[in-house]
């Protein structure tokens, strides 16, 4: 059965004209889907008939929850949800005084091969649907029982891999007919894939875009990031810079630190060499330790001193808040630790 969140409102259009009913029937069913309803026996303003027709041809879900953590400390909840063809992806609802944020998978998987980092192991599965990213963000919403006002897409998986279904992800959730999430409340983390960080630029100005660092030389980021082999640091500066020029607004670069890789007094000099003059915001994340790749975090009060560094030296910076350490939160961690398990 053919799967409807994710559809935009012009193919929602086009499958109630295919039902032999009227256009505006469409709207009102990609109403219906937007606010999180998955029985068509609930969509009280669409014809009868229509709603039978469609509940014999189509679905509006179609994830599985087969794990649900809660934090203890900060109310942060990760969900592991089962594809319909035995894969995993995970998901991360966490609180904030700004509001409710989730953090969204782009695919099951990755194959951007990132040393430190639990999504990759593995490799790629596939990339997510639209809808399937979608339903990340209804399904928490419906089991929270929370509304959600942004959306990271910072989960497992290298989002500008997934250009095309990340791309009407956000169109249909920006959609006004439908959830109207502004394009200011989306932030899209990408490892470095330069000719999609400029594609993007042109296409979503106002969406967030933060860059995976990691590193402040192509000799580091090369051994810890197999994606600077491709695009190495002089380019995906450029590209920041260009980003700055076509959208007039700052990169976030993210930088896990990693004792004794790239938390050093050597370290933090280059990194200022390399970002001075450039409008962007450092986010230091102390590592959530994956015990597969070996590497060990920084810690927070490392963080805390070279963030002081950082901002003598005229470049923004905090520390970000470390949120479901006690459930596994770094990405990929429950999924990898349940490989063997989210099958039935």
């Amino acid at each position: 059965m053919k799967e409807l969140r994710g559809l935009t409102l012009s193919e929602t259009e086009d499958i109630v004209r295919a039902e032999g009913e009227p256009r505006f029937r469409g709207k009102q069913l990609f109403q219906w889907i937007s606010r999180g309803v998955t029985d068509f026996g609930e969509m009280r303003n669409l014809p009868k008939t229509l709603r039978q027709n469609l509940a014999e041809k189509y679905r509006v879900d179609s994830l599985r929850v087969i794990r649900d953590q809660q934090s203890r400390s900060d109310g942060t909840r990760k969900f592991l949800f089962a594809l319909e063809d035995g894969n995993a992806v995970e998901s991360v609802f966490m609180k904030y005084s700004y509001g409710n944020t989730v953090c969204v998978s782009s695919q099951a998987g990755c194959r951007m091969g990132c040393a430190f980092c639990a999504s990759g192991i593995g490799g790629l599965r596939r990339n997510l649907t639209a809808g399937e990213m979608i339903s990340q963000i209804l399904d928490i919403e419906r089991m929270t029982g929370e509304k959600v006002s942004r959306t990271v897409v910072m989960g497992t998986g290298e989002p500008f891999d997934n250009y095309d279904g990340l791309t009407k992800f956000i169109r249909v959730m920006n959609d006004v007919n439908g959830r109207n999430m502004g394009l200011r409340n989306f932030t899209v983390s990408t490892c470095g894939l330069v000719p999609e960080m400029l594609r993007f630029a042109g296409d979503f100005p106002q969406v967030n875009l933060a860059v995976s660092l990691h590193a402040p030389t192509d000799e580091q980021r090369s051994r810890i990031m197999p994606v600077n082999r491709r695009y190495p640091l002089r380019e995906l500066m450029e590209a920041a810079k260009e980003y700055e020029t076509i959208t007039s607004r700052r990169v976030t670069f993210e930088y896990a630190l990693i004792r004794g890789v790239n938390d050093r007094d050597w370290d933090v000099e280059q990194l200022i060499r390399l970002l001075s003059g450039t409008l962007c915001h450092v986010n230091l994340i102390p590592l959530n330790e994956v015990s597969e790749t070996g590497f060990v975090t920084a810690g927070r009060e490392r963080a805390k001193a070279i963030q002081k560094t950082l901002e003598q030296k005229g470049i923004p910076a905090t520390v970000r808040r470390q949120l479901g350490a006690d459930i596994d939160g770094a990405c990929g961690q429950l999924r990898l630790e349940n490989s063997q398990k989210y099958i039935e």
